[in-house]
C-alpha cells in the first residue's frame, strides 16, 4: 500500500474498505480459528492505518468499522429491549439421570433415530446480539426472559463481537438474532483483581460477577478497557428452515461461517454413555481451561424437534444442563497481590482460584503482613487449603507443601507502592506506602476520613458522595474539595440544587476548624484525635509541624520514635506537602485563631433568614469575633440562631436542649 500522504480523495474509499476487510479477516482468525498469521505489531498497524484515513476522511468512518471498538457516549441510565424469542433457563438433571431425560425425548416425540449436542456450559452473562443487512445493531442482556437491558454500545466495544458478518461461506440472513455468553477469561480475571485489590478495591468475587459488571457500566468506554470475551451458541431468529438448517450442529457450523466465535468443545453424541463421558473429561479439564464452566448442557440436534418439544413457562424441553459439583476448599493461589490501604498499609492479599467454602464463593484471602506470609511459607501457585475465619473471613489455613511441583514463586513486598510509585517503609509488622494524600488507593478512605466527624466535619461527604466525586474524576486529591461548584455536583446522582448547596457551604466551613481538627484530618498514621490536640498545642501551625525533627517530636511525652517517625515521613513527603500547600492557598486555616475574641471556642449554627444580614455575613462576624459555624446541629453546638421560616434545626436544638436565640440577641452577644 502506498503512503497516506500519496492518497487521494478518489482512492481512499476502495483503500478504507480493503483495510477494513484485511483486519476483519484478522480478526476472524484470531478470535474464531484461534490461527493468527500476523503479530500483533502487524495488526496494529494495519488499524493505525485505517484510523488515520478515517480522521483524514470523516466520510470513511462507518458504524461497522473495525475502529468503532472504543465505545460511545456514557448514557444515563441503561434502556430495555424486548427479545426476538424469549430467553429461558435451563432444568438441571443429575449425571446419572442424563439416559431417562433422553429417553423422555425420544418418547415425546416418537423420534427413534434421535442424537444430541453437548457443550460446555459458560459460567458467564447470556445476551442476544442482532445483525440487521450483516452489521450489529443491537446487544441486550437476558434481563427476565422477555425483556433485557440495552447493552449495544458495551459489547459493540468485545473485540470478539464482529461489527459486520462474513458473507465468504454463507450468506447471513436479512435480520439475524443470535445468543451468546460473554464471559472474562482466568488470566484476566486474575489480572483485573490484582489491579482492583492494588487500588485498594474489593476484587469481584469470580469471573461471572466481573463480566456483568463490566457489561452494565454506563459508560462504554468503562467497558471497552476490561477483558471481555465472548462465545455464540444458539441462532434465536430466523428459524432454522429459513436458513436451510436442519440440525443445531449445522447451525453452530454456520454461526462459525458468518464469523461468530463458536466453543471448539461442542460435540455431537447419540447416547448416555458418550455423555457422561464427555461430562467426566470436561470436569478433567475444567482446571485447565482458559475460562470457567461450570457443568455441560446437552440440546436435541435436530431443530424440528426443538418445535415439536417446545417450553416449559421458564425452560425449554429440549435441552438441560448437567453442573459440575462446586470447587471444595482446596483451590490455587494465582497471585499475591498488595493492597493499599487508607493509611497507606500495604496488605498481601493471596488471589485464589475461586473455591466454594460453605455455600460462598471465595476468590481472595488476606495474608496480613509479610510476617504471616513468610510463617506459613505462602507461594505463588501453590495448592492451599481455604477457611473462612468465624466463618466470615476467608483465610488459608494450609499450604499443600507435598503438591508442589517446583513452580512456585516466593512473594516479595515492594520498595516502591505499586499505585502511586512512592517509597515503601518499614512499620513494625506492617510496610506503609508514603504516598499519602497523593495515593491514588488511598484516596477515597482519605477523603472520607477528611471530611468526618472529629476531621473537617463536612456534612454530606459520606462513602457514596466520595466514591461518586472520585469516580467521576471531580475529586482526584483532597484540595480538589475545595475546588468544586454547584454545577459539578448538580451531575451527580441524588444531588439536586438544595443538596449541592448544602455540601458546599458544608466544605466552606470547613476551612476554619480547629487547627487540631486538620491535623486529624490529615490521616498521618498513628496519629488519632488526642495527638492531634497535642500536636496542635505544641507546634501552633501545620507550617512548624512540617519542618519538626524526630527529636522535636520525641520531647513530647507522649510521642514515641515509631510514632515520630511515622510523622517525619508523612511531612517529608513531596506530594503530602504540595497538598498541604494547596490547601492552605484554597483558604484552609493552618494555625488557630488569635486568641481573646470575645467568641473564643463557641459554635453557631443559622437557620432561617435573618433580617439584617445575610447568611454569610452573619457566619463572617462569628469568625471575626473568634468564634465558629457550623452547618448541622449537634451536641458541641452553643447557639441556634433563628431568623425566620426556620427548618428542621430549630426542632433539632430544641431536642437536644440547645441554647435558641433570634437576630437581636445574636447582635447583643455580637456586639
Amino acid at each position: 500500500m502506498s503512503d497516506l500522504r500519496e492518497t487521494s480523495r478518489e482512492d481512499t474509499s476502495d483503500k478504507a474498505e480493503e483495510l477494513k476487510k484485511e483486519i476483519r479477516h484478522h480478526d476472524y482468525l484470531y478470535y474464531v480459528k484461534n490461527e493468527p498469521e500476523i503479530s500483533d505489531e502487524r495488526y496494529d498497524e494495519l488499524k493505525s492505518r485505517l484510523e488515520s484515513l478515517e480522521e483524514r476522511f470523516p466520510e470513511l468512518v462507518t458504524s461497522d468499522s473495525p475502529t468503532q471498538k472504543v465505545g460511545g457516549e456514557p448514557v444515563e441510565e441503561l434502556g430495555t429491549v424486548e427479545h426476538r424469542r424469549p430467553m429461558l433457563s435451563l432444568d438441571t438433571v443429575d449425571l446419572d439421570k442424563i439416559g431417562d431425560w433422553m429417553d423422555k425425548r425420544r418418547d415425546l416425540t416418537g423420534a427413534g433415530d434421535m442424537d444430541f449436542v453437548i457443550e460446555p456450559k459458560m459460567d458467564g452473562l447470556s445476551v442476544e446480539v442482532i445483525y440487521d443487512n450483516g452489521s450489529y445493531s443491537l446487544g441486550s442482556t437476558r434481563g427476565d426472559g422477555r425483556v433485557g437491558e440495552n447493552v449495544t454500545e458495551n459489547i459493540k466495544t468485545i473485540g470478539a463481537v464482529p461489527l459486520k458478518l462474513r458473507k465468504d461461506d454463507a450468506e447471513p440472513p436479512e435480520s439475524l438474532a443470535v445468543r451468546c455468553e460473554v464471559i472474562m477469561g482466568i488470566d484476566d480475571f486474575s489480572r483485573y483483581n490484582r489491579e482492583r485489590v492494588e487500588r485498594g478495591e474489593e476484587p469481584m468475587a469470580n469471573p461471572r460477577n466481573a463480566a456483568a459488571g463490566s457489561l452494565r457500566r454506563l459508560d462504554p468506554g468503562e467497558t471497552a478497557k476490561r477483558p471481555l470475551d465472548v462465545f455464540f451458541y444458539e441462532i434465536m431468529e430466523p428459524p432454522g428452515e429459513e436458513l436451510d438448517l436442519n440440525t443445531h450442529f449445522e447451525a453452530l457450523d454456520r454461526l462459525r461461517a458468518w464469523g461468530l466465535k463458536v466453543n471448539r468443545h461442542n460435540k455431537r453424541i447419540k447416547g448416555p454413555k458418550e455423555a457422561r463421558d464427555y461430562y467426566e473429561k470436561m470436569r478433567e479439564d475444567r482446571e485447565d481451561l482458559p475460562y470457567e464452566i461450570d457443568g455441560v448442557v446437552i440440546k436435541v440436534n435436530q431443530l424440528e424437534l426443538h418445535s415439536k418439544l417446545g417450553s416449559r413457562s421458564r425452560s425449554p424441553r429440549w435441552e438441560i444442563a448437567v453442573k459440575f459439583p462446586a470447587r471444595k476448599e482446596e483451590t490455587t493461589v494465582e497471585d499475591i497481590v498488595v493492597q493499599v490501604g487508607r493509611t497507606g498499609k500495604l496488605t498481601p492479599v493471596a488471589l485464589l482460584k475461586p473455591v466454594d467454602v460453605k455455600g460462598v464463593t471465595v476468590s481472595r484471602a488476606t495474608l496480613h503482613n509479610l510476617d504471616f506470609v513468610k510463617d506459613k511459607d505462602v507461594r505463588i501457585n501453590d495448592q492451599v487449603r481455604i477457611k473462612r475465619a468465624g466463618d466470615v473471613i476467608p483465610e488459608i489455613d494450609e499450604v499443600l507443601k507435598k503438591k508442589r511441583s517446583g513452580n512456585e514463586e516466593t512473594f516479595r513486598m515492594p520498595e516502591k507502592c505499586p499505585v502511586c510509585g512512592s517509597d515503601v517503609v518499614v512499620d513494625g509488622a506492617y510496610n506503609r506506602c508514603t504516598g499519602g494524600l497523593s495515593c491514588p488507593a488511598q484516596m477515597k478512605g482519605s477523603i472520607e476520613h477528611f471530611g468526618s466527624k472529629g476531621a473537617m466535619d463536612i456534612d454530606g461527604l459520606g462513602k457514596e458522595t466520595v466514591e461518586q466525586l472520585v469516580e467521576s474524576e471531580l475529586v482526584e486529591k483532597i484540595s480538589d474539595l475545595y475546588r468544586l461548584t454547584g454545577e459539578d455536583l448538580i451531575g451527580l446522582e441524588r444531588f439536586g440544587e438544595r443538596s449541592s448547596k448544602n455540601l458546599l457551604n458544608s466544605i466552606e466551613e470547613s476551612k476554619t476548624r480547629p487547627l487540631a481538627d486538620l491535623v486529624f484530618a490529615l490521616g498521618i498514621p498513628h496519629v488519632g484525635k488526642h495527638l492531634s490536640r497535642v500536636l496542635a498545642r505544641r507546634f501552633g501551625s501545620i507550617d512548624s509541624l512540617m519542618e519538626a525533627e524526630s527529636e522535636d517530636l520525641m520531647g513530647i511525652e507522649e510521642i514515641g520514635e515509631k510514632i515520630a517517625r511515622s510523622i517525619v515521613n508523612f511531612m517529608g513527603e513531596q506530594r503530602n506537602r504540595e497538598q498541604i500547600s494547596q490547601l492552605k492557598e484554597l483558604g484552609v486555616r493552618m494555625e488557630p485563631l488569635k486568641r481573646g475574641g470575645k467568641l473564643e471556642g463557641k459554635r453557631f449554627v443559622f437557620t432561617g433568614a435573618l433580617k439584617n444580614y445575610t447568611r454569610e455575613e452573619a457566619k463572617e462576624l462569628v469568625k471575626k469575633k473568634g468564634g465558629e459555624t457550623l452547618s448541622s446541629v449537634s451536641d458541641k453546638i452553643d447557639y441556634v440562631v433563628v431568623g425566620s421560616d426556620p427548618g428542621r434545626k430549630k426542632n433539632e436544638a430544641k431536642d437536644k436542649g440547645i441554647r435558641i436565640i433570634d437576630e437581636v440577641e445574636f447582635v447583643s452577644i455580637i456586639q
